[in-house]
């Protein structure tokens, strides 16, 4: 009888492969490894469910549009938007009938967004079809223009 070998050596993924399918996590939040990079980000948007797929993807592109040089990671489950050596000034996150847009220094955004109790972080929940996009760009171009949260 022949041993088998314990050993296995993966090899990178054929073009074309299919990726492994992201787990939604209660509320319908994707679960995507922790990782820098819009790689990690565009799984996470890929992966939410329903009209939120498509508010992530708007968001992300409102927030390249407006924020030249951005640096994205995931973080948490929740894609992370900063500036190198400034940190991180925005994360979203899926829940079941919103997804959540936190500015981690939104009390100094003006107006400051309404969600929010913290010492210096305000959000706003986004529900189907209710986007602002012209608060939100103002909101995100102050966020960018302002000391960030952690290290980018």
């Amino acid at each position: 009888m022949k041993k088998r070998s314990t050993s296995v050596s993966k090899s990178p993924p054929k073009a074309g492969a299919r990726a492994k399918p992201v787990k939604l996590l209660a509320g319908g939040n994707p679960q995507v490894a922790k990782a820098d990079g819009d790689a990690p980000v565009q799984a996470y948007i890929a992966a939410m469910p329903g009209w939120k797929r498509d508010l992530g993807k708007r968001l992300d592109a409102l927030i390249v549009r407006n924020v030249p040089n951005v640096r994205k990671a995931v973080k948490w489950n929740t894609p992370f938007y900063g500036i190198e050596g400034q940190g991180w000034f925005l994360g979203f996150h899926v829940f079941t009938r919103y997804v959540k847009v936190s500015f981690f220094r939104g009390t100094s955004l003006r107006p400051a967004p309404s969600g929010g109790t913290g010492k210096d972080a305000r959000w706003i929940d986004i529900h189907e079809d209710d986007l602002n996009e012209a608060q939100m760009t103002t909101w995100v171009k102050q966020a960018a223009a302002l000391p960030g949260w952690g290290k980018s």
